[in-house]
Formats: C-alpha cells, structure tokens, sequence
C-alpha cells in the first residue's frame, strides 16, 4: 500500500481475477503474487499487475501523455539483492499503445536502519480552494484565481461589494 492524496493503493495478492468493468481509478487496481524463486520454502519475489488507470496521464515529469485508450498495464517486481539484503529492487514495466515497446526501468532502495520520521502536514501552506465543483487557487498576493483554462469565476451573489 502507499498513500498519495489520501488514496490507498492496494494489491491483493488473494489469487483473485481481474474485475469486469471495473471504474477506472488514478490508483488503478493491482493484483499481485508471491514466488518462491529459488524453491527455498521462502516467497523472495513480489510481481504485481496494475490496470483500470484513469486518464489522461503522463508517462513521466517530461510530460509526455500516455494513450488515450487508458489500456496502460503496469507490471512490477519487487524482490531484495541477493548479495545484499539492504538493497530492495523495484523493476517497473510500462506496456502502453502511446510507446513502441514495453518500457523497462529498475529502482534501487537502499534500506535505512535507524531512520527519522518527519511529520509532513499537506494542508499546510496549501493554497487551493474549493468552491461547489470547481477547484480555484490563491495567488501569491492573496487573491482567488481560476486553477484551470476559462474557468468560470465563482458565484458571488451572497457577498456585498466592500464599502470604502
């Protein structure tokens, strides 16, 4: 599980089927399984499925979208170095219309003994604000602004025009 924006991600890992027509999330859904790689008795391997992304997404921070058809398939395998169990490899398979082959990249995490926690409080600071439906920001000299393109203003029939 990981938490980004008070959304949990899950992976079952119960031998479950993929959902029929499913509701596309920003999570998408993972279905994932244990391997005992080298027949020791001992599950050392991770491999996880996800699919039912919601669209439309980038591919990474260069900004560049993914297919429109949001059929992207995520696969991933998690498992320890085998010389070095401080060391947890995450492969990461992205298989998606928009690329001309499945795109392969490994992440290394080392692992922190004794590590210190910092709070981080998100609605710290956070300068959006949300009005009805519509999701508006404060600028940086206090005023509320549209948060995306031709967005209409709010209703303002309930307040009075200041007096000076």
């Amino acid at each position: 599980m990981i938490e980004y924006l008070s959304m949990l991600r899950r992976i079952y890992t119960d031998g479950r089927t993929w959902l029929k027509d499913a509701e596309p999330s920003f999570m998408g859904y993972s279905i994932g399984k244990w391997i005992d790689e080298d027949g020791r008795g001992r599950y050392n391997v991770l491999e996880v499925e996800t699919r039912n992304l919601k669209g439309p997404r980038a591919f990474d921070a260069s900004g560049i979208p993914l297919h429109s058809d949001n059929q992207t398939v995520v696969k991933k395998r998690i498992y320890l170095n085998k010389s070095d169990p401080n060391i947890l490899h995450d492969e990461v398979t992205t298989i998606d219309n928009a690329l001309t082959q499945p795109c392969t990249v490994t992440k290394n995490y080392h692992r922190e003994r004794n590590p210190v926690w910092v709070e981080a409080i998100c609605a710290e600071g956070n300068q959006h604000v949300r009005i009805g439906k519509e999701s508006y920001m404060l600028s940086a000299d206090g005023y509320l602004m549209p948060a995306k393109k031709d967005q209409p203003p709010p209703d303002l029939r309930y307040f009075t025009k200041a007096q000076k």
